[in-house]
């Protein structure tokens, strides 16, 4: 019922609905408490769907097969759309910026996990010398000059391989890991279907694909440490936290300049560029943010969604209870309504294709075979939402000159200059 209520309440909130123009402006330290108090309940959800995973992958541990393995699928799909509604806190907060890389950190060369098809995937990387280290199969690493003793797969492993050597693309903890230890490559390019591991894998009196201890181990670990990362960042954002000392440190213009580069970045630089448009250009789904599991429409969405929550100043928590308060929008419009008029309507037009695309998804076409080469409708869908995304960062940047304020809007190759991007 939590998953109906959640759709259900993102729906309204993307519907275009929009609430009355404000005619006073609240005051700038409200705006700023209730931009937090939004942040601390969105973080305590995803500690609770993440706590939620933890006993579906405990279960998924202790008796592998089909019905578990699915469950904890289902469980780590379920804990994505409170986090993708954080995002949103990541672009002018450096407290979580700095530490997003820990959680949701993509793409990934898996091959530094676990198996691979080599076929597919290949042998080696020019870029990064752990392209195929398998830390689950081998118990004994090297990394730069240092051989390291894998023997044991805990938390202080992990954190050793996190990004190990400068390469970004090694990713040893947080959501994509744990997804691909549940769902295994997507081998099916842009065609139909996602991942397909076997609970087997697991099964360490029917192993397949060797060490399934150690594979059980790992996903234990990863899931442990992203219960941690959570926990650490939800307490950032209690009443006495470091991420509002660190907010208001920055005064009440730095505060709301903070919100509306959140907004803008996510919108901009970040999803309609990296996440969309790269991959769009490039027709490549290994440049889908949940490649394995194929819920990448869903996490575009629920992005969309937790900028909206941002302007308007009003969550709905999985539970169904609502913190909502003085709010962007209203200091906006009361400071210049036709600028703030102008983002209500980007956020709702973004918000429509943003829907056509989930709808498109959850209907069977998964976002993966959307980007094809060849697939002009799916394309077509995709940059919809694209452009919607860049007007409504455009609209943004109207509040912000409006306001007064600076800001500075994370940008794109795939969007700024097109030409530099590799069409491999």
């Amino acid at each position: 019922m939590k998953k109906l209520f959640l759709a259900a309440t993102a729906a309204l909130a993307l519907s275009g609905a929009l609430p009355a123009m404000a005619a006073d402006a609240p005051a700038a330290s409200a705006v700023l408490k209730n931009y937090g108090d939004i942040a601390q309940a969105k973080y305590e959800d995803a500690l609770s769907g993440a706590k939620a995973l933890n006993v579906a992958i405990d279960a998924l541990i202790a008796n592998p097969n089909d019905a578990t393995l699915a469950a904890a699928r289902d469980a780590w799909k379920a804990s994505r759309p409170a986090y993708q509604q954080t995002e949103v806190y990541r672009f002018g907060n450096a407290i979580v910026d700095d530490w997003e890389g820990r959680v949701n950190a993509w793409p990934l060369d898996e091959g530094l996990i676990d198996y691979v098809d080599a076929k597919s995937y290949g042998d080696s990387s020019d870029s990064n010398p752990l392209y195929t280290a398998n830390v689950i199969a081998n118990k004994e690493l090297q990394i730069g000059p240092d051989k390291v003793d894998a023997s044991v797969i805990n938390a202080e492993l992990l954190h050793k391989l996190q990004e190990a050597g400068d390469v970004e693309a090694n990713v040893a903890t947080g959501y994509h890991a744990i997804e691909f230890l549940l769902w295994g490559q997507d081998l099916n390019g842009t065609g139909p279907g996602a991942g397909d591991r076997k609970a087997t894998d697991y099964d360490t009196k029917n192993c397949t694909n060797g060490n399934c201890d150690r594979r059980a181990t790992y996903l234990k670990v990863a899931t442990d440490l992203l219960i941690a990362d959570l926990e650490e960042m939800a307490a950032n954002w209690q009443p006495e936290g470091e991420a509002r000392k660190q907010l208001a440190e920055k005064g009440d213009e730095g505060g709301l300049a903070t919100i509306l580069t959140g907004i803008g970045s996510l919108s901009y630089g970040e999803l309609a560029g990296e996440r969309m448009k790269l991959g769009l250009i490039l027709h490549d789904p290994e440049e889908e943010h949940d490649c394995f599991s194929d819920n990448t429409a869903n996490s575009h969405y629920y992005d969309q969604v937790g900028m909206v929550n941002a302007w308007q100043g009003k969550y709905t928590r999985t539970d169904g209870s609502v913190v909502e308060g003085p709010s962007i929008r209203e200091f906006a419009a009361a400071k210049n309504a036709d600028a703030a008029k102008r983002v209500d309507e980007a956020l709702a037009n973004t918000s429509a294709k943003m829907q056509v695309l989930k709808d498109t998804s959850d209907a069977g076409e998964a976002y993966d075979q959307m980007i094809g080469a060849g697939n002009e409708k799916g394309n077509a869908i995709v940059q919809d939402a694209i452009d919607g995304l860049v007007a409504q960062t455009r609209a943004v940047e109207g509040v912000v000159a409006a306001l007064g304020l600076k800001i500075k809007i994370e940008g794109s190759d795939s969007l700024d200059n097109p030409s530099a991007v590799s069409t491999k």
